[in-house]
């Protein structure tokens, strides 16, 4: 069967397979690059293959793409912090609602917190509030004077664009510094999560144990 099949149908096949991708992707961003590739190859598959119906519908396809994402890349979002109880009700609908996500990047959190795991006064929880949005929780504890660990920070699906995460670890490293907190301090159990921090400005610490820490020295931005 695949040795009937010419690069001019392969290229079909990869405009065709990239799309359907596209369309499993929850980030949006994600969604709109993959499915602008997808539709601008399937275009010049129609193009090549004289399909004037599939090359004109695809090529409005992929317009209709690069039209979002300009308006995507050039909107200003609207951030604040929004300071809870570990008892709020809402961040109890949160965690279950996302628990199945959130335990990819933070195995047993959810269990743990429910269980009171977490009952101290050194707790920090936080709502990262995006265009009146719930984009994201933050959650740490103060373990000295100066120094936090960071429990979870984790962005919804639709978030996930690393715009929530720069607010959070270097637009508003002052509201830190305000809490006395001068270090912050992460165990990335997943790779994803590894790089996350790498790309907020965490740096690796190796242990006397041999594990990995990572390490992000708050600064005064004013």
């Amino acid at each position: 069967m695949f040795e009937n099949i010419n690069m001019i149908e392969w290229i079909g096949y990869l405009g065709s397979a990239i799309i359907a991708i596209s369309l499993t992707m929850s980030s949006i961003l994600k969604l709109r690059w993959l499915n602008l590739l997808g539709a601008s190859i399937f275009s010049t598959y129609g193009f090549i293959i004289g399909a004037m119906p599939v090359a004109f519908l695809n090529l409005f396809i992929t317009l209709i793409n690069i039209f979002y994402l300009i308006k995507i890349y050039s909107a200003k979002d609207f951030f604040r912090i929004l300071h809870i109880r570990k008892e709020n009700r809402y961040l109890q609908y949160f965690l279950d609602f996302y628990s199945k996500d959130i335990n990819k990047f933070f195995p047993e959190f959810c269990n743990n917190f429910k269980n009171h795991m977490y009952d101290n006064e050194n707790l920090l929880c936080i709502l990262i509030i995006r265009n009146a949005n719930v984009a994201g929780l933050f959650i740490g504890r103060k373990i000295n004077d100066d120094e936090m660990f960071i429990e979870i920070d984790f962005a919804i699906p639709e978030y996930r664009d690393f715009k929530t995460g720069n607010y959070v670890y270097r637009q508003n490293q002052n509201h830190f510094l305000e809490m006395g907190i001068k270090k912050l301090i992460a165990d990335a159990k997943i790779k994803k999560h590894h790089q996350y921090l790498k790309k907020m400005g965490f740096a690796e610490k190796l242990e006397n144990d041999g594990k990995i820490t990572m390490i992000k020295q708050v600064h005064d931005l004013k």
